[in-house]
């Protein structure tokens, strides 16, 4: 499904400043755009036009004001979208659960309240695998999200909705989480440049928890440079977080332009193994030629310990997904099934509110924590993500940045994997390491598969090294690398 109108938040910036469109009347194209292809789509769970419009009307007061562009904030008028993990002041949020079905927040997570801050018209909610868990949004509640590039493959996941509405034309960038490769592998099945901040770069304030040691807030945009500057306008220290890091937020944008000449790219030897989807390698190791061609050189880094990353991850991820979602207990908010006794009351009201997935992650999570067990598998998952890290650091020890394809395969059709939580797993095996090293990494499109699926690229930095990433991201956009 091709967009209407390409907009970007360059574009978006100069209509307005021109007065070429207001920013009322470009919210409201947009939500044409949303009733026209969202039925199909099922990308967005929940709008809210009161709140975009009342914004709209804050932008075009500043632009009759006689703000120019250069004065305007850096998100005014962009119209953008939010995954349902984020909590939305007066807007409803419910992780893709029945449990939340009605739960609407009092406040908004702090990278909403940035967005809006620096002027962006937010549109409504993007459906999502239940609580961020899945790899192909179809553990949604709600039903699954189409792929906007093919309807009849799934978008990626867990992040899906926020990967469709900009794939498809209907917000220019959106937010979503990434805790396993939720933003990278959407983004890379879908076409578009996908961003993975640094633990602790972007606020987690707000986020309804998954794995809070590995839980990530990041843009999707149509654009590397629109990625650059959504990043720049969410990151950041925060004192509701504690978590969130001081480091000083660089100027994004000032280094999209800065030549790669000389920088060494690592390829990891275990990332390429017999075997793999032919298109897949084929396309990425194009990427790689291309990066070469700009000046780059390329260096093979061996990282063994990667190979029990998915053993490990979905160790650590579900134990914290067990702490986590305890809170849902029918008490305090959201569902509650009335029961003859308290433990009836849980157990009916986690029976119906929880999906299969989420089940499945509590009960593997629980029994990982388990007396007798934790030594076994939760502490030596630790042990494993500990190496993990060593074997990245060892490796940026002798590169600048490394690149791996994103996915292993490009978007699969609904429910091909729905009854094989293995495979569905196996869809994160390029992902799931960064996220347990805590590094910085992007997924842009380079080419697309014989049957015009896209496939994405993976670029990791060390940690805090988004400046260079971006770098990479945007000399090989510039370099034709989306059409491979």
């Amino acid at each position: 499904m091709p967009p209407d109108t390409h907009w970007t938040i360059t574009s978006v910036r100069e209509a307005l400043a021109a007065k070429k469109i207001s920013a009322r009347e470009l919210a409201a194209e947009f939500y044409t755009r949303i009733a026209r292809h969202n039925p199909e789509l099922n990308a967005y769970l929940a709008l809210c036009p009161k709140r975009a419009f009342a914004q709209a009307q804050r932008i075009d007061d500043l632009i009759a004001e006689g703000a120019t562009a250069a004065e305007l904030p850096p998100l005014a008028g962009v119209p953008v979208a939010i995954k349902d993990v984020l909590c939305t002041s007066g807007v409803p949020t419910t992780c893709g659960s029945r449990i939340l079905e009605h739960y609407v927040p009092p406040y908004d997570a702090t990278a909403v309240e940035r967005m809006e801050g620096a002027g962006a018209v937010i549109l409504g909610k993007t459906n999502c695998d239940e609580f961020a868990m899945g790899s192909s949004t179809e553990n949604s509640a709600y039903g699954p999200v189409r792929n906007p590039v093919a309807p009849d493959r799934v978008p990626g996941g867990s992040s899906g909705g926020s990967a469709a509405v900009v794939a498809g034309g209907l917000a220019v960038t959106s937010l979503g989480t990434d805790t396993g490769g939720s933003i990278r592998q959407p983004g890379s099945l879908c076409g578009i440049p996908a961003f993975l901040p640094s633990y602790g770069r972007v606020s987690r304030y707000g986020l309804i928890a998954f794995a809070s040691s590995l839980d990530r807030v990041g843009p999707f945009a149509s654009n590397v440079r629109d990625i650059a500057t959504v990043l720049g306008v969410i990151a950041g220290r925060d004192p509701k977080d504690s978590t969130a890091a001081a480091a000083p937020v660089p100027d994004y944008r000032a280094a999209l332009d800065r030549p790669v000449r000389g920088l060494r790219i690592g390829v990891p030897v275990e990332c390429f193994p017999e075997g793999m989807n032919r298109a897949v390698r084929e396309k990425v190791e194009a990427g790689i030629r291309l990066l070469e061609s700009l000046g780059c050189q390329r260096v093979p880094v061996h990282m063994p310990i990667s190979d029990y990353a998915i053993a490990a991850y979905y160790i650590i991820a579900t134990a914290e997904a067990s702490s986590n979602l305890a809170r849902y207990d029918g008490v305090r908010y959201g569902l509650r099934v009335p029961g003859n006794t308290l433990v009836e009351m849980y157990q009916k009201t986690r029976g119906r509110g929880f999906g299969a997935e989420v089940k499945r992650r509590i009960v593997l999570g629980t029994y990982a924590l388990s007396a007798g067990y934790y030594d076994a598998y939760y502490l030596r998952a630790q042990k494993v993500r500990t190496l993990i890290a060593r074997d990245f650091a060892d490796a940026f020890s002798k590169v600048d940045a490394i690149i791996t394809p994103t996915s292993p395969v490009p978007a699969f059709k609904l429910g091909e994997r729905t009854e094989d939580p293995l495979a569905m797993y196996l869809a994160d095996i390029y992902t799931v390491t960064g996220s347990l090293a805590g590094l910085t990494g992007i997924s842009v499109p380079c080419g697309k598969s014989p049957e015009g699926l896209p496939i994405g690229m993976q670029i990791y930095g060390p940690a805090f090294s988004e400046e260079r990433v971006l770098q990479l991201a945007s000399a090989f956009e510039r370099a034709g690398g989306e059409k491979l």
